[in-house]
């Protein structure tokens, strides 16, 4: 019988959607249903187990789940035995204190003596002991930004992505607490086979991920430029330097960028470039 890999995700919301996402432009294709608690995968040795996030490290720590990808500041709270075998990139946000907006900030010591509500006492209390601040967690789980306004705390310790939610409740990010992003997490005691199963799944996921925000690039030119337009396209390794039918000519192809884009397309034409083709990358493999 072949061995699968159970993945536990997210039930829904952004990481839930960010996770599939991935995983279709790696090529797994799942089998999903309006009710499923389990989805297997059509062509990949893997199912998807559904699960409340803060439920996910526990899971796979106990080995229910094999793999699962979660919220990094779940695992730091949690603080389950598990590995995070790699980092993805999406759903990136950060955990912060914030009090209300008319409150004078004076620093850390502000937090003294003070209700703070949240849904992560664990972070807080070590960031509290950290900095030998005594104040008082109140946990909270969910709608955390209403309750300074409503008299339950004086501040709140929560996620933050863009901080509209903050604006929009009348609080203001004080201090950043720590920076989260998607992490796929692992069970420490997989046996080989599936080891075997998540190396592949973290070698597709990498081949998706390693071609975001990257352009590959073709362009002419003139012989006696290659050297200077090359020193503009490092591309993975080296530019690829084809002749041309016409004598005295080039292809020039290699990969650029988003960020570095329109720099290095102004350098190029400055040099001679010609015909300069912009492609995007679906898949990049070392």
């Amino acid at each position: 019988m072949q061995q699968v890999l159970r993945l536990a995700l997210q039930t829904k919301g952004r990481l839930n959607e960010g996770s599939i996402k991935l995983m279709e432009e790696a090529g797994i294709e799942l089998v999903i249903g309006r009710r499923n608690l389990v989805s297997p995968a059509r062509n990949f040795p893997l199912e998807v187990l559904y699960l409340r996030d803060d439920d996910i490290p526990q899971t796979v720590a106990y080995g229910a789940a094999d793999a699962g990808i979660v919220g990094e500041n779940e695992v730091l709270e949690k603080k389950e035995e598990v590995m995070i075998v790699k980092r993805l990139g999406f759903s990136k946000c950060r955990l912060s204190l914030a009090i209300p907006q008319q409150e004078s900030y004076t620093g850390k010591t502000w937090f003294n003596g003070k209700k703070i509500a949240t849904s992560y006492p664990g972070i807080l209390t070590e960031w509290l002991n950290q900095n030998q601040i005594d104040a008082e967690i109140h946990v909270i789980n969910g709608s955390v930004e209403i309750s300074p306004g409503i008299g339950l705390a004086d501040a709140i310790f929560d996620i933050v992505s863009s901080g509209s939610t903050l604006v929009t409740n009348r609080l203001k990010e004080v201090e950043r607490i720590i920076s989260s992003e998607a992490v796929l997490i692992a069970n420490k005691e997989l046996p080989a086979e599936k080891k075997e199963i998540l190396d592949e799944f973290i070698f597709r996921l990498e081949s998706v991920m390693r071609a975001e925000g990257q352009k590959y690039i073709l362009l002419n030119a003139p012989n006696e430029k290659i050297g200077e337009i090359s020193s503009y396209l490092p591309g993975m390794k080296s530019p690829t330097v084809m002749p041309l039918a016409e004598s005295g000519w080039s292809s020039v192809h290699s990969v650029i960028s988003d960020r570095d884009f329109w720099e290095i397309i102004g350098k190029l034409k400055r040099a001679g470039a010609e015909g300069i083709l912009v492609i995007p990358i679906e898949k990049m493999i070392l």
